[in-house]
């Protein structure tokens, strides 16, 4: 269903279902404010030519872009960079179909718009959504592979300094994969990965690489710490500059499972710490490596960074492998330190577990009972996390 990257049920229908694929492309751009309205669902990675014209960029992106437009922002999805929010902040208008069929238009300083931005496909069919966009800009990457303690030693002083930091920790060893984002005006020189190397590192190491430590990992669990010692040490060690959404993003070819949780930025050492020695403590092989990275507190209502500075932490397991007992061990770690729930990811919670988490919830609730009193746009997944 849609771009197949969220791993809840939140996109099956239990009736009709629609297909916005072919809902793609720019309606309309407002140059003075640096505005652009897109259909629903317009691909992330189609924006950047559908902005370029105009000078323009989305401020941040998280490191996947097959997704709709409208999938990414009703679930949550975001990037990293401690001054900046998740895709949802961007929204200042969106058009949504509703029950009857009439559009109910949300924009500028609506009340409902912190609600309708970021609203779990829960309020109406999305058809188009208008995005505060910012001047094209590039990145200058530098990506290392350094000892854990050292990135810890003086974690606050890297997500503070930089534009955009994250870090990949490798379970069983003590390394850590660091990318250091800084923007940089349109007119400094480009220095991008020359294509025969970005093609060796992406697809050759980086998915080939966690391809075989999967395989390894599944087929001798044992030899897990120490592919996972190798693959610490060979990514890393290079610098590039190029145009935003090139840096920011990813391509994926390894299939896997995901659970991602928020905590207030200032718990995550704390939280991040609990999770190695649970690792540490258990016989589990987990060849994965463990996903950290930061965003600004903003006002959605339903977002992860609702009203707090973020710090997210997110574990994988192979495709292949059962997540249960590692994920329900993690989850259970990260509620204890005031997690919230990726929306489009794995997670056990229910709506009132989730009211206890977010100051809005119950507007939201409330919002929703007016907008669609006969639940036409829900589905199992909703009914569990938003109350049925």
């Amino acid at each position: 269903m849609g771009a197949g990257h969220s791993f809840t049920g939140i996109a099956a229908a239990p009736g009709v279902r629609l297909d916005l694929d072919r809902l793609q492309g720019l309606v309309h751009v407002d140059t003075d404010r640096g505005r652009v309205t897109l259909h629903a669902g317009t691909r992330l990675h189609r924006i950047p030519a559908l902005l370029a014209p105009y000078g323009l960029a989305m401020p941040n992106l998280g490191d996947i872009d097959r997704q709709s437009l409208a999938g990414a922002v009703s679930t949550g999805t975001h990037g990293t960079g401690a001054g900046y929010g998740g895709l949802a902040t961007q929204v200042c208008g969106v058009t949504l179909v509703q029950p009857d069929g009439g559009l109910l238009t949300v924009a500028g300083d609506d009340p409902l718009l912190p609600a309708a931005a970021l609203s779990l496909g829960a309020l109406g069919i999305i058809a188009d959504v208008t995005l505060q966009c910012v001047p094209a800009f590039l990145l200058r990457a530098e990506e290392r592979s350094e000892p854990l303690t050292a990135v810890l030693a003086d974690l606050p002083d890297r997500v503070k300094s930089a534009d955009h930091f994250e870090f990949y920790w490798f379970p069983h060893t003590d390394r850590a994969a660091t990318k250091t984002n800084t923007r940089l005006p349109p007119s400094s020189p480009r220095r991008p990965l020359p294509p025969l190397r970005g093609w060796l590192d992406d697809s050759l190491l980086a998915n080939g690489l966690f391809r075989a430590t999967c395989a390894a990992g599944l087929g001798v669990p044992a030899a897990v710490p120490a592919v996972n010692r190798a693959a610490a040490r060979l990514l890393g060690g290079r610098e590039y500059t190029d145009a935003s959404w090139r840096v920011f993003t990813q391509r994926r070819t390894v299939r896997f499972q995901e659970m991602e949780y928020a905590v207030p930025a200032e718990l995550l050492p704390a939280a991040f710490e609990d999770l190695r020695a649970l690792i540490d403590n258990r016989r589990w092989r987990i060849s994965f490596p463990v996903e950290v990275r930061w965003a600004a507190a903003d006002d959605r209502w339903l977002s992860t960074a609702y009203g707090q500075d973020t710090g997210y932490l997110a574990v994988h397991r192979y495709w292949r492998e059962d997540p249960a007992d590692y994920f329900a061990a993690v989850e259970e770690i990260l509620l204890a330190h005031g997690g919230r729930p990726h929306w489009g990811k794995l997670h056990s919670l229910d709506a009132r577990t989730l009211a206890q988490r977010y100051p809005r919830f119950g507007q939201f609730q409330a919002l929703r009972n007016r907008l669609d009193p006969d639940r036409v746009f829900s589905n199992g997944y909703l009914d569990r996390v938003l109350g049925a």
